[in-house]
């Protein structure tokens, strides 16, 4: 009979990842400086707008300015991550967003902030984002082997909310205390340190036979998502649950409508509280084999979350299901991390990376403007409950349309048996090159 401590300690986050690469440890350190910094940014922008406006759709269009530069540099970003150095597009883009955060801190020290560019860095985050995920996420599948892909993808996960968990419950208390500008000079700091980070990464090389980036590169990536069920059901349902039921950018009027000011920061939080707490349970991921269940059953259960939070008038309860949904969203999102990395070719990961920015950022994006307009024509709480259901709706229907990702096995999906052996076999290459390059030992008669 197994102890309590066993069975404890089979819960705790699977460490295999941290321990076995030295850039998965850079990256990580690196993005929980971003999201932390970040989260600053994300609190104070919206926030900036609606208290110069003072309309929900001004809010809310915020994700239609980011929508195109996101879908156009997202797809470029793909097929750049395939044919440059990743480490270099990381370095770059880091740079740009720094440059970024410190146009909004000098706009925000005006006497009169302007409006039009918060808008205009809004849809340059969105391009360089673009740009950058497809390196990260590609490089992710490079330096982590095959059967540590979702133990990867928990800690990154674990990592993203300890940042956007403290971000934005302290951008709140800034915000509301010192003003925009603290919160965005919190964002260029952080950048800085992230870039100085990022400098200490390997070179990540495209293959020698790389091809430039390409509209002809970019359309081969797409037909290789559209052949696969399995990808596309993980893209579908995280499309229909984000646009759906993402009420995030009118949390301040929800704040508003339960009397609770001072619980907006509380808000954007509570989703990475409730990650937060399955990826500190999340040890048991790593011997799920079915992944598919897990996309489909975190989907459903953030759906059914949002929706009960916009029935309830209290904040509590209110609080309390959006925790419910952050953990919902963590586990669909193990699932497609997962099923990504351990499908997809070397060579095509770049660009499907790309595909993968548009599934889990263009949702979003929309769903702000979904959530704009509907709280605008049906009032704020009608808005997140009805989002909810119609999350739910959507992700069963494709469920029934995409019937293999449910059946998804990664012991014995072809894809997922093929990208194991690339990469035990790239391993092996390289391995061999190092050898070669070390010298040889002296014989024992040599002077």
């Amino acid at each position: 009979m197994s102890s309590p401590f066993a069975k404890i300690s089979a819960l705790l986050p699977d460490l295999a990842p941290w321990r076995a690469s030295a850039d998965f440890r850079l990256l990580w350190v690196q993005g929980l400086v971003t999201y932390f910094s970040s989260a600053m940014a994300m609190i104070a922008l919206p926030l900036q707008i609606k208290e110069l406006t003072g309309s929900p759709l001004a809010v809310g269009a915020m994700g239609a300015v980011e929508l195109v530069p996101l879908v156009v540099f997202g797809l470029y970003g793909g097929a750049l991550a395939d044919a440059v150095d990743r480490r270099k597009v990381i370095l770059a883009t880091e740079a740009g967003l720094g440059l970024l955060a410190l146009v909004l801190l000098l706009n925000a020290l005006l006497p009169v902030p302007m409006l039009w560019p918060l808008y205009v860095v809004a849809a340059g985050v969105s391009a360089l984002a673009g740009l950058q995920r497809p390196a990260l996420d590609s490089l992710l599948a490079r330096i982590v082997p095959h059967e540590h892909q979702t133990a990867a993808a928990a800690l990154n996960s674990l990592r993203w909310q300890m940042g956007s968990i403290a971000g934005p419950a302290l951008a709140g208390l800034v915000v509301a205390y010192a003003g925009h500008a603290p919160a965005y000079g919190v964002t260029i700091a952080g950048f800085a340190v992230s870039v100085l980070l990022c400098r200490r990464l390997s070179p990540a090389p495209p293959a020698h036979d790389a091809e430039k980036p390409s509209l002809r590169g970019i359309a081969e990536g797409a037909r290789y998502a559209w052949s696969r069920p399995v990808l596309l059901g993980t893209y579908a349902i995280d499309l229909a649950a984000m646009f759906f039921a993402f009420p995030n950018t009118i949390f301040p009027f929800l704040a508003d409508e339960l009397d609770a000011d001072w619980s907006l920061g509380l808000m954007y939080a509570a989703g990475s509280v409730g990650s937060l707490v399955l990826g500190l349970t999340s040890g048991w991921t790593s011997k799920v084999r079915r992944h598919g269940l897990l996309v489909v059953g975190g989907a459903a259960g953030w759906g059914l979350a949002i929706a009960a939070a916009g029935w309830f008038g209290n904040v509590w309860p209110v609080l309390l299901c959006l925790a419910f949904a952050g953990a919902g969203d963590m586990l669909s999102g193990l699932g497609r991390a997962t099923i990504w990395n351990q499908t997809i070719p070397e060579e095509l990961r770049g660009r499907l990376a790309g595909i993968e920015v548009l599934s889990y950022s263009v949702g979003p994006q929309l769903g702000q403007v979904r959530a704009g307009v509907m709280a605008g024509w049906t009032g704020t709480r009608s808005a997140v409950w009805t989002g909810g259901v119609a999350c739910v709706a959507s992700v069963g229907l494709l469920c029934l349309a995409l019937p293999k990702l449910l059946s998804y096995d990664s012991d014995t999906d072809e894809d997922s048996l093929r990208r194991k052996a690339q990469q035990e076999t790239a391993g092996e290459r390289a391995a061999r090159e190092s050898a070669d390059e070390r010298p040889a030992p002296e014989s024992a008669g040599t002077v």
